[in-house]
């Protein structure tokens, strides 16, 4: 963990560092992957068994490829009434948020006669990565699959590695729930690529979203423009903002919420009190010597945790904007004072009550968030991700007068003559 202050000295070219420090995939991840993606590619369904074998220790051919929809809806039914709730509610709202994204077609006719509009219309298929093995996450299942289905999605497939064969029930309750019409027990980029190109009995889809580790991520990015796909997303990061009124185990447990994901996360602390910040530091040390995930959080921290000490929380904000962090954490009396003056991060997470892994599972909004300052000019996964928009336009022959000989002017300009020929014949035959 490094500890930064504004007024030393050397500050502007310490935090230039700390943004600019990269956390992602290598260049070796992404030559592997691209082998993987050509041998799914030309290979199909022998492939992904033999990477299959090769990565997640199962034949595919004995454990089956697919899990069926009777299988997801027992393992729904097993749950223990209190997780079985929790993941009703958590599905409840993240549908209910969702529902309100859903944006509403447009048809006009403008002042020259002229109709307009905008239909939307949802992906035919769409494809949800789930992580398997020790990262086994139906929260993400949920945050992926329903805002698919409230767009509309008349296809969806899911698919997700079972190391040695075996699954979690949750992540097949979570099926259930969101409506999953297809479960295949692949992983890695060779899934990725599945979906994308297809292989054999799995179609392809035409979009593909869901977290996964390095690998996921370098074949969504190798595969896109085959697929749509959600983003490119690279190590967990969260940022808090509290001041000294807060509890230091509190803020010290929303910088470790992150930290236990993965040895690349990164948690950094801003505060406007230099002696808060030293109790949160040794708050970190006492979280992490009761905390069953301390080896990872240990190592995250210690690599790429960061506390910065300001003059005031206003000062914070455009260090903030530089950093466009994942997860932005305001636990101040006030936070829409600084919200207000914040424009770059994926979701942020107003007050004291508000912690950020409240975010993760039942509050609504997705937490499929842009990472690696992608915040400056992405957004967060939505319905949106899962549809597309098509324009249309119509021409009676007086908006055709009105228009035409402006077209044919530029079109010539251009040096298209088919284009103005298109036009101008039209104009002389209605005149």
């Amino acid at each position: 963990m490094i500890r930064l202050d504004t007024t030393d000295a050397g500050f502007a070219d310490a935090f230039t560092a700390l943004v600019e420090g990269r956390r992602e995939a290598s260049a070796d991840v992404t030559r592997d992957v691209a082998t993987i993606i050509r041998a799914v590619r030309d290979d199909g369904e022998a492939a992904v068994a033999a990477f299959t074998r090769k990565l997640d220790r199962h034949d595919l051919n004995e454990t089956g490829w697919r899990i069926e929809p009777a299988a997801c809806a027992a393992a729904y039914q097993a749950l223990e009434p209190e997780l079985r709730h929790a993941l009703d509610l958590a599905a409840t709202r993240i549908r209910a948020y969702h529902e309100r994204q859903k944006p509403a077609d447009t048809d006009y006719t403008d002042t020259v006669g002229v109709r307009l509009g905008a239909r939307w219309s949802a992906v035919d298929a769409a494809g949800i990565y789930v992580p398997g093995g020790r990262a086994a996450y139906p929260s993400s299942l949920l945050m992926n699959a329903i805002p698919a289905k409230v767009a509309g999605v008349g296809r969806l497939v899911m698919v997700t590695p079972t190391p040695d064969g075996a699954i979690n029930p949750l992540v097949l309750a979570a099926a259930h729930l969101a409506g999953v019409d297809e479960v295949w027990r692949i992983g890695g980029a060779q899934a990725i690529a599945a979906l994308a190109y297809g292989a054999g009995r799995i179609l392809p889809v035409d979009v593909v979203t869901g977290p996964g580790n390095a690998w996921v991520a370098e074949a969504k990015r190798q595969v896109y423009g085959v697929v749509g796909i959600d983003m490119v997303a690279g190590p967990s990061e969260i940022v808090v903002v509290a001041d000294a009124l807060n509890d230091p185990q509190t803020t010290a447990a929303d910088l470790l919420s992150q930290a236990e994901h993965d040895t690349t996360t990164q948690s950094i602390l801003f505060t406007d009190d230099a002696a808060y910040a030293t109790r949160v530091a040794q708050a970190v040390d006492d979280e992490l010597a009761i905390l069953p995930t301390a080896a990872t959080a240990r190592a995250a921290w210690d690599a790429n945790g960061a506390i910065v000490v300001v003059r005031s929380l206003d000062e914070a904000c455009p260090l903030i904007d530089r950093l466009a962090p994942e997860h932005l954490q305001l636990a101040v009396d006030d936070p829409q004072a600084l919200f207000d003056r914040v424009r770059h991060a994926g979701s942020v997470f107003l007050g004291r009550h508000t912690p950020e892994a409240i975010g993760d599972y039942v509050a609504g909004p997705n937490h499929v968030l842009p990472t690696g300052r992608r915040a400056r000019f992405a957004s967060g996964l939505s319905v949106l991700d899962f549809m597309k928009r098509t324009s249309f336009l119509g021409l009676d022959e007086t908006a055709l007068a009105e228009l035409g000989p402006a077209t044919v002017a530029l079109a010539q300009a251009e040096g298209l003559p088919a284009h103005a020929r298109s036009v101008a014949l039209r104009l002389r035959l209605n005149r």
